[in-house]
C-alpha cells in the first residue's frame, strides 16, 4: 500500500524534494523493489564500488521527476539532475535509531523553507548537517550509553550546530 500510494502521488504531484534510502528511491523509479519497510536492501547500498552508477541513476531520476533527489545511506547523494552532492558524513549506528530519517526530513524542510531559491543546496546542507550531528553525537557517547542517549546526543548536536562546525566537519564533494 505504501509503494502504491507513493507511486500514485508521484504521478499527480511535482515534489521539490524526494528523500529516501536507495532501495526506496529505486522502488519509486522502477515501480517496485526489494525494500522491506524503511530498510535499504544491502545489495542496493551506495558504496565506492558502485558510486558512479549510483550518481548516474540519481541524476536520471532527478531529471525525470524534475525534483531534487536525496538518497541517504552510508554515502549520501543529493542531485537536481545536473549537479550531484556526494556526502560522506554520518555513522552506521544512526541506522539503528528509530526516527533519524524523520529528524532529517524535519531539518530538510526547515532548510528548504529558509532557502526556497536554493533547494538543491539547502537539501545537501540538511543531509550534511544530520551526518555531522551523528558523528558529533557518537563522539560524545560514554560506556553504558545506548540508542536513546545517542538519539538525544544527535538532537543536541543539531541544536548546537553552527556554520563553523558544519564547515569544519563536512565531507562533501560536488560532481
Amino acid at each position: 500500500m505504501r509503494t502504491k500510494t507513493a507511486l500514485e502521488l508521484l504521478k499527480k504531484i511535482k515534489f521539490d524534494v524526494i528523500r529516501g534510502n536507495i532501495s526506496e528511491i529505486k522502488t519509486l523509479a522502477f515501480g517496485s523493489g526489494s525494500t522491506k519497510g524503511v530498510d535499504a536492501d544491502i545489495q542496493d547500498a551506495v558504496n565506492e564500488n558502485n558510486l558512479e552508477k549510483s550518481i548516474a541513476f540519481v541524476n536520471e531520476f532527478a531529471q525525470k521527476t524534475k525534483s531534487v533527489i536525496a538518497v541517504t545511506g552510508a554515502i549520501d547523494l543529493v542531485s537536481d539532475g545536473n549537479k550531484c552532492y556526494i556526502i560522506r558524513n554520518g555513522r552506521s549506528e544512526m541506522g539503528k535509531i528509530t526516527g533519524t530519517g524523520c529528524q532529517l526530513s524535519g531539518i530538510m524542510t526547515a532548510f528548504i523553507v529558509a532557502n526556497p531559491d536554493r533547494i538543491l543546496e539547502a537539501t545537501a546542507a540538511a543531509v550534511c548537517t544530520m551526518g555531522v550531528a551523528g558523528e558529533i553525537g557518537w563522539s560524545r557517547m560514554e560506556k553504558g550509553d545506548g540508542n536513546s542517549t545517542y538519539r538525544n546526543r544527535i538532537i543536541d548536536a543539531i541544536f548546537n550546530m553552527d556554520d563553523e562546525i558544519l564547515s569544519e566537519k563536512s565531507k562533501i564533494e560536488i560532481r
